[in-house]
């Protein structure tokens, strides 16, 4: 296996350079399923671990190894169980919030370059939902491209098209269908040579069915939706990254049950671009675009060239980021308070051993 094909470059290596000297081995986190890694090196494939060393020292959740990360990793001669001792840097990172702990964040898929959002063109179209992803995607460092699959049961493709065009501005948008092979090869187009593919959207969206489609074989488990809602059952119960044929790599992730933005102000201006460049018109710099005088946005809503909608959705995200990021700012201090206090004690311990 060569590490140029599983998508290696010159950021890795001057990244890699001092671990290389230390006798460490890169390679690629493949799959991750309840605590357990496969990666892959320029020897083939192997079962991992996270050091106890790297675990102690990860300030968060967010610093441990995700699919897609290239690691530093020390290899057992013997075959066995190989030791992540680090995380290179990483060059995008798709983040949410850990379901069900508000404090903390996990990576979803790592050194993606571009992310496909799939929503599905039946009950699950959402167009609300679909901004929420852009601006994670916008975020992440990979660049966006959203992904209508089942064309095959919507009447009306061209208007889901144009809704689409109105909140995601400078978004690629692909309709498709594995049934009839609408767009299909639009979506192979984006495979290249060492390129990765992530595919993110809710459950029963037709994420695995598409990953199919591009390793051209039926390697992942699918099931149908439930008729009076669309909603679908989790086929996909873990985050691995696959080789695709001809080139290119391409990972699938679980369903969303929960998303929760965690972005920044860039972020949110580029997924809302439409707000950001009326804003510039704002008598104000620092406008909230909700009650001030002089406020460009809100004149755009008023006389109608921007919906209401767009612009209340731009409003609840933006109070959403600004409260997470006070709360993951608690939680930050809180982490680091409890390290150097560990220390301390570990300090005070070896002090009484002397």
């Amino acid at each position: 296996m060569r590490l140029e094909d599983l998508g290696w470059g010159q950021h890795f290596e001057d990244a890699f350079a001092a671990h290389r000297v230390a006798g460490l081995v890169a390679a690629r986190v493949l799959r991750e399923q309840r605590g357990q890694l496969t990666i892959g090196h320029a020897d083939g494939e192997s079962a991992a671990i996270v050091s106890g060393r790297l675990r102690n020292a990860a300030l968060s959740r967010e610093e441990l190894p995700a699919v897609g990360d290239w690691v530093a990793v020390r290899l057992d001669p013997s075959g066995g169980i190989a030791m992540v001792e680090v995380v290179l840097p990483r060059r995008s990172a798709f983040t949410r919030r850990a379901a069900g702990r508000a404090e903390e964040t996990q990576v979803v898929a790592a050194n993606v370059d571009f992310v496909l959002l799939v929503s599905g063109l039946d009950g699950d179209f959402n167009v609300r939902r679909i901004e929420r992803y852009v601006t994670l995607a916008w975020e992440s460092g990979a660049t966006p491209v959203v992904i209508l699959n089942k064309a095959d049961l919507c009447g009306d493709v061209p208007a889901r098209m144009a809704q689409l065009a109105s909140v995601a501005p400078g978004v690629e948008t692909v309709a498709t269908s594995t049934l009839t092979g609408e767009g299909l090869d639009g979506l192979r187009g984006l495979m290249r040579p060492g390129r990765t593919l992530a595919l993110l959207g809710s459950s029963g969206v037709g994420k695995s069915s598409l990953v199919n489609t591009l390793l051209g074989r039926d390697s992942l488990k699918t099931a149908a939706v439930r008729e009076d809602d669309s909603r679908g059952r989790h086929t996909t119960t873990h985050r691995e990254l696959m080789l695709v044929p001809g080139g290119g790599m391409v990972i699938d992730t679980p369903g969303m049950r929960e998303l929760q933005v965690l972005a920044d102000e860039d972020s949110l201006e580029r997924a809302f671009d439409d707000v950001a460049q009326l804003a510039a018109a704002c008598r104000f710099r620092d406008c909230t675009h909700e009650a001030e005088p002089g406020c460009a946005v809100r004149a755009a809503v008023e006389d109608g060239r921007l919906a209401p909608d767009r612009w209340e959705s731009f409003l609840k995200l933006r109070r959403e980021l600004s409260y997470l990021a006070r709360k993951q700012d608690r939680h930050l201090e809180a982490v680091e308070k409890a390290r150097w206090k560990n220390i301390a004690k570990d300090i005070r311990r070896l002090y009484k051993e002397r």
